[in-house]
Formats: C-alpha cells, sequence, structure tokens
C-alpha cells in the first residue's frame, strides 16, 4: 500500500508542480527575428554594392566554371582559347583601326567651321608638315585637292560630302587620276577615322596629286573614259 500510495504521491506532485512552458512556433520565430533586426547584428555587413559585385563576380565565376567543363582539356583548354579569342582581336584591331564612325554625316570631308579656300588649306598643310604633324598635314592636302576641284568647277560644291564621294565624282572628269585620288580618299579616312598615323611619304603623294591635279586637263563633255584611251 505504501509503495503504491508513493508512486501515486509522486505522480500528484508532478502533475500540480511546475510544469516546463512550450512557447508557440511563430510567436518564437518573430521574437528571433526581432532580436536579429537590432542594428548591433549587422554593422560589418556588406553595403548593397558589395552584395551586388560579390553577385557578379559569383556569376562570372559560374560561367567559367561552366566554359571550363565544355572546353576540350578543361581549364587549361579555356585559357587558351581566351589567349587565341585576345590574339584575334588584336589583330583585327591593328588591321582595321579603331572603329571612331558614328554615322554618314561623321565622315563629312570638310569641318562645320566655315568654309576655306584652297590655298588656305594648303597653307595650312605645309604649317603641319613643317612641325612634322603629318596627320594633319594629310587631312588639310586631301581637303585642298577637294576645295580645288570645286573652285575649278570640275566637282559642285556639296555640303557633306565624303572623301569617297568626292574622289569617285573627281574620277569621272580626271579618270587618269582614278586611281590615286581613290588612294588619297582612303589616307584620308584611314588617318581620320581609323585611328592611323599618317607619315610623310603618305603625304607628299598627296602633295604631288594636288600639284598634278591643278594642271590636268578635265575630260570633254559627252567623252567616255575609253575613247580617251
Amino acid at each position: 500500500m505504501s509503495g503504491a500510495g508513493g508512486i501515486t504521491t509522486a505522480r500528484r506532485d508532478t502533475a500540480a508542480g511546475d510544469i516546463p512552458v512550450d512557447t508557440p512556433r511563430l510567436p518564437a520565430r518573430e521574437a528571433a527575428e526581432s532580436e536579429l533586426s537590432k542594428p548591433m547584428y549587422h554593422e560589418n555587413d556588406p553595403n548593397f554594392l558589395q552584395r551586388a559585385l560579390n553577385q557578379f563576380w559569383d556569376w562570372v565565376a559560374g560561367v567559367f566554371d561552366a566554359a571550363a567543363g565544355a572546353a576540350p582539356g578543361g581549364p587549361a583548354g579555356l585559357a587558351v582559347l581566351v589567349v587565341i579569342v585576345i590574339g584575334l582581336a588584336a589583330a583585327l584591331w591593328w588591321r582595321l583601326g579603331t572603329p571612331q564612325r558614328s554615322s554618314r554625316g561623321a565622315d563629312a570631308l570638310f569641318d562645320s567651321d566655315g568654309p576655306r579656300s584652297a590655298a588656305q588649306h594648303r597653307a595650312a598643310a605645309e604649317t603641319h608638315a613643317a612641325a612634322l604633324r603629318w596627320t594633319e598635314a594629310v587631312q588639310e592636302r586631301m581637303r585642298a585637292i577637294v576645295r580645288s576641284l570645286e573652285e575649278r568647277a570640275l566637282l559642285d560644291p556639296r555640303p557633306g560630302r565624303t572623301a569617297d564621294e568626292a574622289a569617285a565624282e573627281a574620277g569621272r572628269t580626271l579618270p587618269e587620276h582614278t586611281t590615286r585620288l581613290r588612294a588619297a580618299a582612303r589616307s584620308f579616312d584611314d588617318v581620320t577615322y581609323g585611328g592611323r598615323t599618317a607619315d610623310q611619304p603618305t603625304y607628299l603623294s598627296l602633295r604631288t596629286l594636288d600639284l598634278e591635279l591643278d594642271e590636268a586637263k578635265p575630260l570633254p563633255p559627252g567623252t567616255s573614259r575609253g575613247a580617251n584611251g
């Protein structure tokens, strides 16, 4: 009896004593989030820019990992492919020059600072040549060539005309100089829009062409190029 009674008493004591309190899950989570949202827990967190950069570099790393997995030879093969692509890009850059043309209007032969005579363009070209500024000298000499043809009525003055267009139009009137006119236009385009640097031989070639064109006789109207020889 005493044993059974002891057990019964112990159970009653347990039932009547302190019972552990279970906090509901939702209030507990809200309390934890409220506590963790305090500034003291986020003093060393990265800012928005740092987080964005981290995500970007993670993305780049993922792309390279995927490429390395697909490339023959793994990472080493990918490195070889990257070197080849860079080499091809450098070769194209050297061959074609820096692309700087934005529109057809940007290719115009003359600047928009007002018309100048052929003599003025020639004087500017000689000034640049004396200072060894061959790029500017080539540009001014090509402008002198076209302006001189306009002054002689061999070309109609037309704003926005490009060097290539001027060479093609002048070649129909002065067919014996067609090839050299086109070469002069290419030299002008290379140094003006292609990022190339002119040299003395290029300038002297345009200077000689300018002097010869100044004395050249135009093809008579109605005469075909073939009939001229």
